[in-house]
């Protein structure tokens, strides 16, 4: 009869940590987030940068903060099967980009025909 664990040894069907993240790690990702969380603000709150240079700085830390968000908190990088949380996440950006890119077309021609 076989046990509860698994072949991986544990119950949750990974190694002796389970795809866990260390404090260090937790602490390196908590504070890139609130960096790149006070770049922006500070940025554009002190008129620092304003504009489509403002709308720059916004977009790249917000791209940076989802990949922290990913490689820290998500282990994203630490899978040791098929990248099924990879595809998963790529399907769903697809379909968040379609619904955004298809907003905008809608509201920018619906404004142009009214």
């Amino acid at each position: 009869m076989k046990s509860a664990k698994g072949a991986h040894g544990n119950a949750h069907g990974g190694g002796s940590h389970g795809g866990h993240g260390s404090l260090k790690s937790y602490t390196i990702g908590f504070l890139l987030s609130i960096v790149l969380t006070i770049i922006p603000l500070v940025a554009i709150l002190n008129d620092m940068v304003k504009g489509t240079a403002a709308m720059v700085v916004l977009l790249v830390t917000a791209v940076l903060q989802f990949v922290v968000q990913l490689l820290f908190f998500m282990h994203l990088r630490e899978e040791d099967k098929p990248r099924y949380n990879l595809i998963t996440l790529i399907f769903g950006l697809v379909i968040v980009l379609t619904i955004v890119a298809g907003s905008i077309w809608i509201m920018t021609y619906n404004a142009v025909a009214t």
